[in-house]
């Protein structure tokens, strides 16, 4: 999607003075939320976003970008869950069709490779595991803006090669915290939130059914909400 700039006009239709605003279009993005719960209290897989980033720089995040043109293409075995297809499709824009709403999937595991060094262990994965956790757009006045998907993943139900987790120029010090007690870290607000909506999710029920509503967070009319889709 590209920027388009929009000129600010004064109600009597005359020119304005000031400088032309930019509206920036989110665009769409994916993030992998990696639970390890083979302990006493279940762990996520968080890092620090590099300091030379232009967007939430020194921020601690899930794995996770952009979707990119060609994740459409990338192979898998199974595919998502029924009631995850319906919710991405659900809510896309108009006309979107399986395969650009799976590719929202295969983006967040593509990052989390690219990110952190891990990858599923076979080369084309099983998306039946990956629950759809939250939706998040980006605030307007930001630098960058994202229509982000939040998917998540149990360690213990679908196999990733942890072998090569390692720091790389994305994500810092990655680490895994307790998810009840994360605490010392610089964490985006909207991080903080669907960290806390996972952690009531698993304290409701740890399995994490498919059929949970998913928290849509946006601005509407300068106002932050918090929606269900």
């Amino acid at each position: 999607m590209t920027d388009v700039p929009e000129k600010s006009v004064p109600a009597t239709g005359a020119p304005s003075t000031r400088a032309p605003t930019v509206r920036i279009r989110p665009r769409d993005a994916a993030a992998l939320i990696l639970i390890d719960r083979s302990g006493s209290a279940p762990r996520v897989l968080m890092g620090r976003r590099a300091s030379g980033h232009v967007f939430m720089p020194d921020v601690y995040v899930f794995p996770g970008g952009r979707r990119d043109p060609g994740d459409h293409a990338r192979p898998y075995g199974g595919d998502l869950h029924p009631n995850v297809l319906a919710k991405l499709l659900d809510n896309a824009p108009s006309g979107s069709s399986l395969r650009r709403v799976r590719a929202l999937a295969l983006a967040a595991l593509r990052e989390m490779h690219e990110e952190t060094g891990i990858a599923p262990a076979t080369a084309a994965p099983d998306l039946s595991r990956l629950r759809y956790i939250a939706r998040a757009i980006t605030p307007p006045g930001h630098v960058r803006r994202y229509d982000t998907h939040f998917f998540l993943a149990f360690c213990d139900e679908t196999v990733f090669d942890l072998t090569h987790l390692r720091d790389t120029d994305e994500l810092e010090d990655l680490q895994w915290l307790d998810i009840a007690a994360i605490s010392g870290v610089k964490l985006a607000r909207i991080t903080q939130m669907v960290l806390e909506d996972v952690k009531r999710l698993m304290e409701a029920d740890n399995i994490l059914p498919f059929e949970n509503p998913v928290p849509f967070y946006s601005m509407r009319h300068g106002r932050f909400v918090r929606s269900r889709l």
